[in-house]
This record gives C-alpha cells, sequence and structure tokens, in this order.
C-alpha cells in the first residue's frame, strides 16, 4: 500500500496529541481544588461509547476489507474475526501481568492521607509504570488508524484522549502528594503520555517494509479488539464509579451518536 511522509507525520502528530492529554489530567490535579467527578464520569462514558461505536463500525469492518482484498471476502471475514478476538485476548493477558490502576479523584482518599511519602511515592511509580504500558497499544491504534484513514483516526484519537485525562489523574495524584510539587505531577504523566507515540513509532518502523492488505487487516483487527476491550473494562465501570445519576449512559449514547454523526460528515 502507498503510505506517503506526509501521512505518516499526520498520523504521528495526531497520535501525539491524544497522548499529551495525560497532561491535561494532571494539570486538574495540581491547579484545581477537585476535579469534577460528574463530568469526568460523563467523559469516560462518552469516550467508551465513541471507541465501541468506531471500533465495531469501522476498524472492524476495515480489518474485514483488507482481508478480503488480499483472501477473498469468505477467508477474509474469518481473519478480521480472528484479528478482533485475539487483540482481545492480547489486552487481557496485558492487563493480567500489568493491571491497570485508576486512583480516587478525591484528595480527601485516605490512601492518600498517609505521611508515609515512600508509600505514596511507590504508589505514583507502579501506576505510572501501568499506565505506561496500555498506551503502547493505544498509540498504535490511532497511529494506524490515521495511517489508513483519517476520517477514523481523528474521532479515535478524540476518545483516547478523553480517555487519557483520568489517567493523567491516577499519575499525578500520588506524585504530588509524595513530593508536593508540581513539575513532577505533571512531568510524570507528560512521559506516559509520551509512550503513545513512541508506541506508533516503533510499530511503524517494525511493520513499514511489510505493509499490504493483509498487515492492515491484522492490525485493524487488533486494534478493534483492543478498544473495545479496554472501554468495556476501563472506561464504562470507571464512568459508573463516578457518577451520581444518569451520566454513564448519557455519556455512551452521546459518544456514539458524536461519532456517527462525523464518520457520516467525513464521508461528505
Amino acid at each position: 500500500m502507498q503510505i506517503t511522509p506526509e501521512n505518516v507525520w499526520i498520523a504521528l502528530a495526531v497520535t501525539l496529541a491524544a497522548g499529551l492529554a495525560t497532561t491535561l489530567g494532571s494539570l486538574m490535579v495540581v491547579f484545581s481544588r477537585r476535579p469534577n467527578p460528574r463530568l469526568l464520569a460523563f467523559g469516560l462514558a462518552f469516550a467508551g461509547g465513541a471507541m465501541v461505536y468506531v471500533s465495531l463500525s469501522e476498524i472492524l469492518n476495515k480489518s474485514i476489507a483488507s482481508f478480503a482484498l488480499s483472501y477473498g471476502e469468505r477467508i477474509g471475514f474469518a481473519y478480521g474475526t480472528a484479528a478482533f478476538l485475539l487483540g482481545m485476548a492480547a489486552i487481557v493477558l496485558i492487563d493480567h501481568f500489568i493491571p491497570n490502576p485508576h486512583e480516587s479523584l478525591d484528595k480527601q482518599d485516605p490512601a492518600f492521607q498517609q505521611n508515609n511519602a515512600a508509600y505514596i511515592r511507590r504508589v505514583g511509580l507502579l501506576t505510572a509504570v501501568a499506565i505506561t504500558a496500555h498506551n503502547f497499544p493505544e498509540g498504535l491504534a490511532t497511529f494506524f488508524a490515521t495511517l489508513e484513514s483519517p476520517s477514523v483516526g481523528m474521532p479515535l484519537a478524540f476518545a483516547i484522549a478523553i480517555h487519557n485525562i483520568p489517567e493523567g489523574i491516577a499519575i499525578a495524584v500520588p506524585v504530588y502528594f509524595a513530593t508536593q510539587n508540581k513539575l513532577y505531577a505533571v512531568g510524570a504523566s507528560l512521559l506516559s503520555g509520551l509512550a503513545e507515540p513512541v508506541g506508533a513509532v516503533i510499530g511503524y518502523f517494525l511493520l513499514h517494509d511489510s505493509l499490504s492488505h493483509a498487515t492492515f487487516g491484522w492490525v485493524f483487527g487488533l486494534i478493534a479488539g483492543v478498544m473495545v476491550f479496554l472501554a468495556l473494562d476501563e472506561l464504562l465501570p470507571a464512568a459508573k464509579r463516578y457518577a451520581k445519576g444518569h451520566e454513564t449512559v448519557y455519556g455512551l449514547v452521546a459518544g456514539m451518536g458524536t461519532l456517527a454523526i462525523s464518520l457520516v460528515l467525513f464521508r461528505w
């Protein structure tokens, strides 16, 4: 498949922007008394709905279509389905060995009222490592989706950016409470977010010599599986935890509706 340097730079820029949203989450910690949990619940559910919709309606279909160009429609559908299930299995394994923690938004949480700075610092470090590990596949997803089709990659990047805000909070809270240093808290979140463009660059250099319809089929199928799992396992439960009313279902429907409309507009 023909990939131009301009396409690569655009995809990398979009991936970088999505990753840097972790920094926004850290700023919410160090420059505000307390983030609004109901607004965050809506945002998390919005991102979850957007990710599920774009994964099942666009990314999985692109995987099947790419495989079909190489192997025919019947085999292409089977391969696309297999890649989707393999993507979910892969993220299940990652989540099993490196659980992805999301800390409380409440700065009065007893975990952060302990005087043991070493303990809190360790919590921050483990949280940062876990979230960074999860950010690599998200970077691959954003990059390759944008590389093949900006109309799919841009909405996906927006959904991942929303998802990255609470991850920035999860990293910044323990770091800030352990060090009382705003710069350290923001810097830790920034470094974790940069894992997304780094993952994109590594993935591209590993695969750029073998980019073909079948390669994109595997990449998109894996991406779809990973995104659906992340939405159902992380975003929606977290949204429900922070919600006090119907923010979760409203956000879910709004996310799906916004993605549906944006995909229609991109085709005009």
